[in-house]
C-alpha cells in the first residue's frame, strides 16, 4: 500500500527583497462514502475524513461537522448585479443527457451576480482586485487588511469562479474574452461612478487591458501581476490547456483536485494549508456548474489568447496610453517565463517590480507584502 502524503500550505510572511527596475507510488485504490443532505437536495457532504489523490491529503471544511472556511469567507461578503444575462431564458440542460441542470447551472433573470468581499470606507479611492486563472476572490483575503485602512477595496469573484454565478455556457454567457471585456465594464459601473485602480492577475490581465483601452479616464492606474506579455505567452501551459480537451478536459474540470489543486501548485512555489485548499475545491464538490465554467474558459482562452496578447503588446506601446501602469512579477512563476519581459517593460516604458520569491500567483505567495506594495504605488501616485 502507498504511503500516504498530505501537504500543508504555508505562507510567506514578510516581503522578500524587491528589485524595482526601469520603470514514486503504487496505484490506489480511492473509496469514497457520500450521503446526501436532508436539508438541501441541491447539497451534500462527504463523510471522509480523510481523501487521498495525487498527494493531497483532503479533510475538513464544508464536508465534514468542522468550522468551513469557505463558509466564513462567503459571510464576509456580498452580491452585486451586473451585466445583462443573454439569451432565451431557456434552462439550461445538460450537454450530454440533456437533462435540466440544478439551479446553480442556471443564469440569473436578468443581471448576473457577482460576488465580493469590500473593505474600508466607500469615501476612500477604489481599489479592485480580480484574481487569475483559475483562482478567486479568495486569494486577496491577505491584501485586503493591509488596504482597508486607506483605501476602499474590493476583491471579485469573475464569472465562473468562486461564489459567482456559473451558468451553463451557451445559456446566457458562454465565457469568451470578448464577454469578460464588457461584463467588467458593467461591474465596474455598478460599483462605483468614480475612478478606480485595478489590479488584475494572470491570464485575465488582457480583458483589463482591452476594457482600460477604451476607458482610460475611469482608471486611475493599473497594477498587473504576472500578465501574458510576450509571444511567448500566448499559449497556454499544459496543465491548464488539458482543461479545455473534448471529454479529457471535461472530466478533469469536475475533478477538484485537477481543477484547483493540480493548477494552483503546478503555476509556482507553493504551500497551501488544507483550510485554504478546501476553499478553492468547494465550488467544483458542490456542483457541476464550476467545472463546465472552466472547460469553457479554458477553450476560449486556447483559442483567443493569442490575439489579447497581441492587443495588450499594442495598447501598452501605444503614445496615447495614458494609465500609470505597474507590471509586478513573481520570479518563480512556473507558467509564464520572465524572458522578453524585461525589456518590454522598458520599451513601454512602465514600471517594473520584480518580486523573486513569488511565483504566478502573487497574492497567494506573499498576500501582505504585495498589500504593502500596492498601497505604496497607489499612495505615490494620490501625492503626485
Amino acid at each position: 500500500m502507498a504511503t500516504l502524503h498530505s501537504c500543508s500550505f504555508s505562507s510567506l510572511h514578510s516581503l522578500p527583497s524587491v528589485t524595482v527596475k526601469y520603470s514514486r507510488a503504487q496505484p490506489r485504490i480511492l473509496r469514497f462514502h457520500c450521503r446526501c443532505s436532508s436539508d438541501n437536495k441541491e447539497d451534500y457532504l462527504l463523510d471522509a475524513p480523510v481523501l487521498v489523490g495525487d498527494g493531497f491529503s483532503f479533510s475538513g471544511g464544508k464536508y465534514s461537522d468542522d468550522p468551513s472556511p469557505a463558509d466564513e469567507w462567503f459571510n464576509k461578503g456580498k452580491f452585486v448585479k451586473a451585466y445583462p444575462v443573454s439569451g432565451t431564458g431557456e434552462k439550461a440542460k445538460d450537454p450530454i443527457f440533456g437533462l435540466t441542470m440544478g439551479g446553480s447551472s442556471q443564469a440569473s433573470s436578468d443581471l448576473f451576480r457577482w460576488f465580493c468581499v469590500e473593505s474600508g470606507s466607500s469615501n476612500n479611492s477604489s481599489i479592485l482586485l480580480f484574481h487569475g486563472l483559475p483562482s478567486q476572490a479568495y486569494s486577496y483575503r491577505k491584501v485586503l487588511p493591509i488596504l482597508e485602512n486607506n483605501y476602499r477595496t474590493i476583491a471579485l469573484d469573475w464569472l465562473g469562479f468562486g461564489f459567482s454565478d456559473k451558468p451553463q455556457p451557451k445559456y446566457g454567457f458562454d465565457y469568451t474574452l470578448d464577454e469578460y471585456v464588457a461584463s467588467l465594464e458593467s461591474v465596474i459601473n455598478a460599483l462605483t461612478d468614480k475612478k478606480v485602480t485595478l489590479v488584475v492577475q494572470g491570464y485575465f490581465s488582457p480583458i483589463a487591458i482591452k476594457y482600460a483601452s477604451n476607458h482610460q479616464e475611469k482608471l486611475n492606474g493599473l497594477i498587473l501581476l504576472n500578465p501574458p506579455l510576450t509571444i511567448n505567452h500566448a499559449k497556454l501551459p499544459s496543465s491548464l490547456s488539458v482543461l479545455s480537451n473534448f471529454l479529457l478536459g471535461e472530466i478533469f474540470c469536475q475533478d477538484p483536485l485537477r481543477a484547483s489543486d493540480k493548477t494552483l501548485l503546478s503555476c509556482g512555489p507553493y504551500q497551501i494549508k488544507e483550510d485554504v485548499a478546501m476553499v478553492y475545491r468547494r465550488p467544483y464538490l458542490t456542483s457541476g456548474s464550476a467545472g463546465f465554467a472552466l472547460n469553457a474558459i479554458s477553450k476560449a482562452m486556447k483559442k483567443q489568447l493569442k490575439r489579447y496578447v497581441e492587443d495588450t503588446r499594442a495598447i501598452l506601446m501605444d503614445n496615447n496610453w495614458s494609465v500609470q501602469t505597474t507590471v509586478c512579477w513573481g520570479q518563480r512563476d512556473r507558467w509564464l517565463s520572465f524572458d522578453g519581459v524585461e525589456d518590454f517593460c522598458k520599451e513601454s516604458k512602465h514600471r517594473l517590480v520584480e518580486l523573486p520569491m513569488s511565483g504566478h500567483h502573487v497574492q497567494e505567495d506573499n498576500g501582505e507584502g504585495l498589500g504593502q506594495l500596492i498601497a505604496g504605488i497607489v499612495g505615490k501616485r494620490s501625492s503626485l
